[in-house]
């Protein structure tokens, strides 16, 4: 499974939820492969993913897309993180 974390910049907020993502993932015992990319780069980086973490802002700007996009709200909440991938992934 694929996984891509956005953010404007695609260096720090998208880094951060990221790597709370894979820990998440991990205790949940889950594999996937999480990737960080800045909002511009969706049609490579994004094209084959399968959700897609971000914040509320950018969900307008993702477009069309197969991946189910998950809206986090505080990106260092790993139980919101968790929950939200559990009911994603279910």
């Amino acid at each position: 499974m694929k996984i891509v974390a956005i953010c404007g910049a695609g260096i720090g907020s998208s880094g951060i939820l990221k790597v709370n993502a894979e820990r998440v993932l991990a205790r949940l015992g889950l594999e996937a492969d999480v990737t960080a990319a800045h909002l511009s780069s969706l049609s490579g980086d994004a094209a084959d993913a399968q959700v897609i973490l971000t914040s509320a802002e950018f969900v307008d700007a993702i477009g069309p897309t197969n991946a189910d996009v998950i809206v986090i709200e505080n990106y260092f909440d790993t139980a919101e993180l968790a929950r939200k991938l559990e009911e994603a992934l279910g």
